[in-house]
């Protein structure tokens, strides 16, 4: 059996993906990641890890090694909104340093993870790589504009997983580089943003996770470099 890390483990969406996985019983392991301790039962292990910061996702790289292969990453990081950071309406109100430092959580980061943790994977059997990503983040998909940064940032991250996706190709031709939109999640990153509780297509994070956890059971090779939504169906590039 080999391990799994879930990204982002103390955000509500990680926090239940982390646990859908140990459920499952396909994995020996199960790493929590985050920025703050994760307090969960074995089979996981809780470890601290900053996305922003290279060396830290290096360390985390190294210390999960140690416990065997990896068999599922899942980046489960992301921001939208914070104290000095809101999704923009206009371009004229787009700051420079806001948008840095979303780039740096949403599509840095999971670049980062990439480097550090694709190389622990097995090189042969299925594997499967996945960050959430978001269908904003769809270039064709855009009817709305606005979330310049957002957009942008999960653009981005797209792009990467699909490159990724062609050179793991060669060295990892079992492993799945995929995104995953998890839908409208009842989380801190949606609240201000989310409908009326009660609207079709609002998740708890526990429903998100069980969707997505069925998406990536029914993913082949060929499914490698695409985005997927809860329901199974491919985002637009």
């Amino acid at each position: 059996m080999t391990n799994a890390v879930v990204i982002g483990a103390s955000g509500g969406i990680g926090r239940a993906f982390t646990q859908a996985i140990a459920d499952s019983d396909a994995y020996e392991t199960v790493f929590a990641l985050s920025r703050s301790d994760v307090s969960l039962p074995a089979p996981i292990r809780s470890a601290t890890i900053d996305v922003t910061n290279e060396a830290s996702v290096a360390a985390a790289a190294q210390a999960t090694a140690a416990a065997g292969q990896i068999g599922l990453v899942v980046v489960a990081s992301g921001i939208l909104h914070g104290t000095d950071i809101k999704p923009e309406k206009a371009i004229r109100v787009l700051d420079p340093a806001a948008m840095a430092a979303v780039f740096a959580v949403n599509t840095i980061g999971p670049a980062l993870v990439a480097k550090h943790f694709v190389p622990l994977m097995q090189r042969s059997g299925r594997s499967v790589f996945a960050a959430l990503s978001a269908r904003v983040g769809s270039i064709e998909d855009n009817r709305l504009g606005g979330w310049y940064a957002y957009r942008a940032s999960k653009a981005a991250l797209n792009q990467i997983l699909c490159t990724l996706s062609i050179e793991a190709a060669r060295t990892h031709p079992d492993t799945i580089i995929v995104g995953l939109h998890p839908g409208t999640v009842r989380t801190a990153l949606s609240h201000p943003f989310r409908p009326d509780e009660g609207t079709p297509g609002v998740f708890t994070p526990e429903e998100s996770a069980a969707y997505l956890m069925r998406v990536l059971d029914g993913l082949s090779a060929a499914d490698s470099g695409k985005v997927f939504a809860w329901d199974g169906t491919v985002v637009p590039a």
